[in-house]
C-alpha cells in the first residue's frame, strides 16, 4: 500500500514540485481564454463605443463607467471607484508644420504636440538647428541656439532586441528636450518620434517642464519627415513653421475602477493595465490590451470558480500617461488603509504575444518564478528575468517594499511601430495573441496566490 501511495504521489507532482492539478487547471484557464474569452470584444467596446481615453476628457469618463459596468456584469464580489485627482491638457486643435528650404522648396510635417506641451500663440517660424541628442544640445553655446527651433534627430538603436532598451535610450530627447532647448533661448523643439520603424505616423508622449525654465513648445515629427528634414539640411538652411494650439488646465477628479474576488485572508494580490490613453488612435495596444486582459484574467478565475487564498483585486488605473496620479494615488491609499500588499502584476506592452514575465523582486523572488519553467513550458511561456514590473504598480514598492511586482513580457518587436499614435487602433490587435496575454495573466495570478503565503 505505501508503495502504491509513493507511486501516485510521484505520477501527480510535477518536475518542479507543481501536482497535476495544478497543470490541469492552468489547461482550463487557456481552454477558456481561446475558445470563450471575451478579451477581443471588450477591447472592441472600449476603443470603438468610447475610443481614445486621455485624462481629464469627456472619453475618459466614459471609459470609467464603461469599466465599471462591465465589471459589476460578471458579478465579482466589490466593484468600487477610487477617487484621485488628475492633469488635464488638451491637444486643442490641429497642429500644422511646414519646412522651407534655401530654394523656396516648401513641404508640410507630420506632427503631433508632446504631451504636456504649451503651444505656439499662434504661427511661429525659425531656422532648424540639428542636434543628435540631448547630450550634445547641453554642450552647446546659447549664441547657437537662441531664436532658433531645436530638431533632435536620436534614433531607435537597431541592434536592441528588446525594443523597449531603444525606446528608453532615446526618451530624453521627448522629457527633456523642451527644457534643455529652453535654457538656451530656443524657439521651439522637435524630435524624431520614438519609434523603430520608418512611417508617416507621428508619435505623442509625456513630456514636463522645469521650474523657472522658459516654457517652449515640443512637438514629435513622423521618423519619415525626420529622415527627409536631415537630408534638406545636408544642402542649406531650412527654416521651419508651426503652429500648435494645446492648452493646460486645473486638475480634474477622477477615478481607478476597481473589481474584488475576495480570499481567505486579507492578503492582497493586485494587477491591471491604465485605463487612460493618449488622444490620438484608439489605445488599443496602449494600454487597451492590458485594461482588457486584467479584467478577463479576473473573469476566467470566476469562471472556473477558484476560490483564492489572498484577495484578488483586478485595478484599472487612471492618468498612467501623464503623470501616474492613478499608481501613487492607489499605493497611497492602500497604505492609509493598513492594507497588506503581497505581490503586484501589471500589463503595459500591447496586445503582442506573451512570453513571460519580468520580475521586480528579491533574488530568491526571481528564483521561485523561474521554478515555473517546466510548468509553462507547453504555453510558450520562458522569459523570466529580473526586470520592471510597470509604472502603475511601481509605487506600491514606495510602502512595501519586500513584495514581488510582475510585468507581463511580449514579443516587442512592433510594438512601437504603434505607440502613441494614430495607428494604435482595435484593427492593429491579433485576437489570438490578445487572448494568450489574458490566459498568461490568469496564470500568474493563480500561481501566486497558491505559492505566496
Amino acid at each position: 500500500m505505501k508503495k502504491i501511495l509513493v507511486l501516485l504521489f510521484f505520477i501527480t507532482t510535477t518536475i518542479t514540485g507543481f501536482t497535476q492539478s495544478d497543470s490541469i487547471f492552468i489547461r482550463e484557464i487557456y481552454d477558456e481564454a481561446l475558445e470563450k474569452g471575451e478579451a477581443y470584444e471588450n477591447l472592441r467596446s472600449l476603443c470603438k463605443d468610447i475610443g481614445s481615453r486621455i485624462t481629464g476628457s469627456a472619453e475618459a469618463e466614459m471609459a470609467i463607467k464603461w469599466g465599471e459596468k462591465l465589471l459589476h456584469s460578471y458579478g465579482f464580489d466589490k466593484v468600487y471607484l477610487q477617487e484621485i485627482k488628475v492633469p488635464h491638457w488638451e491637444r486643442g486643435t490641429k497642429e500644422a508644420a511646414w519646412i522651407i528650404n534655401e530654394k523656396g522648396a516648401t513641404f508640410k510635417l507630420d506632427i503631433l504636440a508632446l504631451g504636456g506641451s504649451v503651444g505656439t500663440n499662434g504661427l511661429i517660424e525659425g531656422e532648424v538647428i540639428q542636434v543628435e541628442n540631448i547630450d550634445a544640445l547641453k554642450k552647446l553655446k546659447k549664441e547657437q541656439v537662441h531664436g532658433k527651433i531645436v530638431f533632435l534627430t536620436q534614433a531607435f538603436d537597431q541592434k536592441q532586441i528588446m525594443t523597449g532598451k531603444a525606446y528608453g535610450a532615446c526618451f530624453p530627447i521627448r522629457g527633456q528636450g523642451a527644457n534643455e532647448a529652453g535654457k538656451l533661448g530656443a524657439k521651439a523643439v522637435v524630435i524624431r518620434s520614438l519609434s523603430s520603424t520608418t512611417d508617416h505616423f507621428p508619435h505623442t508622449g509625456m513630456m514636463s517642464y522645469e521650474e523657472g525654465i522658459n516654457k517652449i513648445p515640443g512637438a514629435a515629427m513622423s521618423t519619415e519627415n525626420a529622415d527627409l528634414l536631415t537630408k534638406w539640411l545636408k544642402n542649406g538652411k531650412v527654416v521651419l513653421k508651426m503652429e500648435m494650439d494645446c492648452k493646460t488646465f486645473p486638475d480634474v477628479i477622477s477615478y481607478n475602477v476597481i473589481g474584488e474576488i475576495k480570499g481567505k485572508d486579507e492578503k492582497i494580490i493586485s494587477w491591471g493595465g491604465h485605463l487612460d490613453s493618449w488622444d490620438v488612435g484608439e489605445g488599443a495596444h496602449d494600454d487597451g490590451a492590458g485594461v482588457v486582459h486584467s479584467i478577463e484574467a479576473l473573469r476566467i478565475l470566476k469562471v472556473l470558480n477558484y476560490q483564492p487564498n489572498h484577495t484578488l483585486r483586478c485595478v484599472l488605473f487612471m492618468n498612467e500617461e501623464n503623470g501616474n496620479m492613478g499608481g501613487k494615488s492607489y499605493a497611497k491609499l492602500a497604505k492609509e488603509k493598513n492594507e497588506e500588499h503581497i505581490c503586484a502584476i501589471e500589463s503595459d506592452r500591447g496586445g503582442f504575444l506573451p512570453i513571460g514575465f519580468d520580475i521586480d523582486g528579491s533574488i530568491e523572488q526571481v528564483k521561485m518564478i523561474n521554478e515555473f519553467k517546466n510548468l509553462l513550458s507547453n504555453f510558450e511561456l520562458y522569459r523570466f528575468n529580473k526586470g520592471f514590473g510597470g509604472v502603475d504598480i511601481r509605487p506600491l514598492k514606495e510602502y512595501y517594499p519586500n513584495m514581488i511586482q510582475l510585468g507581463m513580457t511580449i514579443n516587442s518587436q512592433v510594438y512601437f511601430n504603434y505607440h502613441h499614435t494614430n495607428n494604435d487602433i482595435f484593427e492593429n490587435v491579433n485576437k489570438r495573441e490578445l487572448e494568450l496575454g489574458a490566459a498568461a495573466m490568469a496564470t500568474m495570478i493563480y500561481l501566486m496566490d497558491k505559492n505566496l503565503k
